[in-house]
């Protein structure tokens, strides 16, 4: 780990932001431009890995393709003494899991006006064929005026961009707190990945806590692959069943249940007064318990004695024409 006043290529290590997956993220002064920015570098077991590289510079390409208020900004990329490196511009306000630490719950106002930016950022996004696939909380920074910025592409699936594979990153992608249940499946998802991600940072706002949880990695992928979507009107008198609807619709666990993009998203939360509640009728449909006569075992039996019965039936009437 490289330490303060340490100097790599032409910048000054000024501090520890955090440690990635595969990389170690550092404060540092550009000696060349004369700006702070962010020194992304990968941590000694991605060294040496061809794949860093590719994501790197990936990375860079799909932050030189974006353009939004919301999103960080790649300003470059190089390599020194073989070890590949990426700069972004830097942002010094704290990040969405502070505030969620500080704040959540988070009164109802306050938090769809964050998820709307944070949802017109990952419009923009998809409307350029990119998808984040790895959102959370921290993965969000504010600015000193508060606005929202997504950052770390790193895990991003671009039009036509194939998988790549890292020696120190299995092939599920994603947070298990946050990843759609086609994640938790090994597929490489789609727009509808990343707006799952963003109701689960949604419930969390308005609720203070995720809407699947466990004792591991696995108990809570196994959640977001069959638990129910616990209804946030019924935690929280000031959220309507309307707020509550879009953010159920956000977490269905079929793809195509959910909301198609931001744009529809958006739609229902600036006209909240008008959102389907039926989704509600779906929702817990599914998860009512099946009734006793109606269980596998049941049928199982049911379907034995059946067979027995006509088996029976069928003796009787050998007997009956002999």
């Amino acid at each position: 780990m490289l330490q303060i006043g340490d100097q790599f290529d032409h910048f000054q290590i000024r501090g520890h932001i955090a440690q990635g997956g595969m990389s170690d993220i550092y404060r540092a002064y550009d000696l060349i431009s004369g700006q702070d920015v962010v020194l992304k570098v990968p941590d000694r077991m991605s060294i040496g890995d061809p794949a860093q590289y590719e994501r790197f510079q990936r990375e860079l390409e799909v932050m030189r393709t974006l353009n939004h208020p919301s999103i960080q900004k790649g300003l470059g990329s190089g390599k020194y003494n073989s070890t590949p490196y990426l700069i972004t511009e830097l942002i010094t306000g704290e990040s969405m899991r502070e505030l969620i630490r500080r704040s959540a719950p988070m009164p109802v106002d306050e938090a769809v006006a964050l998820i709307r930016k944070i949802a017109d950022g990952l419009g923009h996004c998809h409307d350029h064929n990119i998808i984040h696939r790895d959102m959370k909380p921290e993965n969000i920074l504010f600015t000193d005026n508060h606005q929202p910025i997504i950052l770390d592409f790193g895990l991003a699936l671009t039009k036509g961009g194939f998988r790549v594979t890292y020696a120190n990153l299995s092939g599920t992608a994603g947070t298990p707190d946050y990843m759609a249940p086609e994640q938790v499946e090994g597929k490489r998802g789609d727009k509808r990945t990343d707006l799952y991600a963003l109701g689960v940072i949604f419930f969390e706002l308005l609720s203070g806590r995720t809407p699947f949880s466990g004792d591991n990695n696995l108990a809570v992928m196994a959640q977001q692959m069959h638990g129910t979507i616990p209804r946030l009107d019924k935690e929280r008198p000031e959220i309507t069943p309307q707020l509550a609807a879009v953010v159920a619709k956000c977490l269905m666990k079929n793809p195509d249940d959910r909301y198609p993009d931001m744009k529809a998203l958006l739609n229902d939360l600036d006209h909240l007064e008008s959102v389907d509640l039926s989704i509600f009728d779906k929702l817990y449909e599914e998860s009512k318990p099946i009734p006793f006569y109606k269980s596998s075992a049941v049928l199982s039996v049911a379907a034995g004695l059946g067979i027995l019965i006509l088996l029976a039936l069928l003796g009787l009437l050998l007997q009956a024409i002999r």
